[in-house]
């Protein structure tokens, strides 16, 4: 389904031919939003996240849609999807005029004036669910507890529908061929497993030429030989404030580059994350995979590992739409942990990577009102509900947020343990703005520049990224900010 959002403008021409001329044509509604015949209509409005489908989420979305409208025949839900490289630019200007429709995508850039806080809500019973005393305890704590999910000023904007992570699909047939058991468990198994897979004929991890493989690879790896400095680097809390965080903030970080607690020159583990980060890139990555195009926003060089081609490949769970049809049975695992088999300097931490909220959840824009503001709430209500979604839930390959959801058994693997759990490190800092992360990275792994030299650089990025960071948030009274 594809519907044009309710404007201002449409509203006015409205009024103009009278109240009574409204109504009496089909299905239009007075100031309340109530259409003659009670129904309201409703529209939620966002990205494709499972495919480049521009005008529907997918046959799993209107079938739950389908199921919301049986439940509650009064309600209409019309789906507005916008394009992938331009949704927040589309919902951030609508937000701004307060025209937006009755639910949006989450991340759309906004003040928190400009959206409806849920709190109040999520503290009263979910009328789905006989006996549900609080809407908010309906959610896995872990994911959307009380300090989950909350912007600034501590508050909910939006609802949770999944939750979002990543992980390595594997295709079973071709582990099963070059005799290699799942999961793999640690860094030095997979590399004997990398081996194992290219004598049987496949390229062992699907890569290509977009920052994601990259990214992922050296987020994961350094995440875990760094662990040993999170107590140190730890400074600041979330809100900037002196304090700690489960995971280290960018204020943390900058910090840390501009002091010269972390140097990429002189902080060994740094460079023992890059030289296994190119171990990963030699002995099991595409070759030649610096040329090859994106073909999947979710899932690196989906073709390959779609094809039967590549044994394994980074992804996420909205990535199964992309991997359903592969030449095999496919599951998932999480990347191997870095022990002392492979580098002295590994402190044993597991890998991690972090399931969270963030990836299909929706908000209601303040300028929705009334009827179809109760609309909109009982939208969100429906889908926490885990009976209502379960279905949706086994189809599209998204991981459950809800209490008594269950994981699709194809992505579950990204949900699960310890590699469900935040980093801490969060692995290296970005570069400054406009520098990619392949940039950063790929003159070493393809055996251009020497590790010093791409040490340098990275001090280099680093340090120009923390300086941008300074003056962006308006750090520059730190004492280390200083200089």
């Amino acid at each position: 389904m594809h519907a044009r959002p309710i404007t201002s403008r449409t509203v006015a021409a409205g009024a103009a031919l009278g109240l009574t001329a409204v109504l009496a044509l089909t299905g239009c509604s007075d100031s309340s939003g109530v259409s003659a015949d009670g129904t309201v209509e409703i529209t939620l409005a966002g990205p494709n996240q499972w495919s480049e489908d521009g005008s529907s989420f997918g046959k799993p979305w209107e079938d739950l849609i389908a199921r919301f409208e049986k439940a509650e025949p009064k309600i209409k839900v019309k789906t507005n999807v916008l394009p992938l490289n331009d949704f927040s630019k589309t919902l951030s200007t609508q937000l701004s005029a307060g025209t937006a429709p009755e639910l949006v995508f989450y991340q759309s850039p906004h003040q928190p004036y400009m959206v409806h806080t849920l709190d109040e809500e999520l503290a009263k019973p979910n009328p789905y669910v006989p006996g549900n005393k609080k809407w908010l305890d309906l959610f896995k704590e872990k994911y959307f507890g009380p300090e989950g999910g909350i912007n600034a000023r501590g508050k909910k904007e939006y609802i949770p529908f999944n939750v979002v992570s990543t992980g390595l699909f594997y295709n079973e047939a071709a582990f099963t061929k070059a005799g290699v058991r799942a999961p793999v468990k640690t860094f030095a198994d997979l590399m004997t497993a990398c081996g194992k897979l290219k004598q049987a004929g496949y390229a062992p991890l699907a890569m290509d030429g977009s920052d994601t493989g990259i990214g992922w690879t050296v987020k994961t790896i350094s995440n875990m030989v760094l662990d040993r400095y999170y107590d140190e680097l730890n400074d600041y809390a979330p809100d900037g404030s002196k304090g700690t965080a489960e995971t280290v903030t960018i204020k943390s970080w900058a910090k840390a580059v501009l002091t010269g607690d972390i140097d990429a020159t002189k902080t060994p583990e740094v460079a023992e994350s890059v030289k296994l980060v190119k171990q990963v890139f030699d002995n099991c990555a595409t070759k030649n995979w610096s040329g090859i195009a994106p073909s999947s926003a979710s899932v690196v060089n989906a073709r390959d590992f779609s094809s039967g081609k590549a044994a394994m490949a980074w992804g996420t769970p909205f990535g199964y739409g992309d991997v359903a049809g592969s030449q095999g049975k496919v599951s998932s695992m999480p990347f191997p942990t870095i022990t002392k088999a492979t580098t002295p300097l590994s402190t044993g931490t597991p890998a991690r990577f972090g399931a969270q909220v963030g990836g299909t959840s929706y908000m209601i824009p303040s300028n929705v009102k009334g009827a179809k503001y109760d609309a909109a709430v009982k939208f969100l209500q429906w889908m926490s509900v885990p009976a209502n979604t379960q279905k949706w839930l086994d189809e599209t390959g998204a991981l459950p947020v809800l209490n008594g959801s269950t994981a699709p058994e194809t992505t579950k693997a990204m949900g699960e343990g310890d590699w469900s759990d935040r980093m801490k490190i969060n692995g290296q800092p970005d570069g400054p703005k406009g520098v990619s992360v392949m940039s950063m990275y790929d003159g070493y792994l393809l055996g251009s520049k020497s590790l010093d030299e791409t040490l340098k650089g990275l001090q280099s990025s680093w340090t120009k990224r923390a300086e941008e960071q300074v003056k962006d948030n308006e750090w520059s009274g730190e004492p280390w900010a200083k200089g």
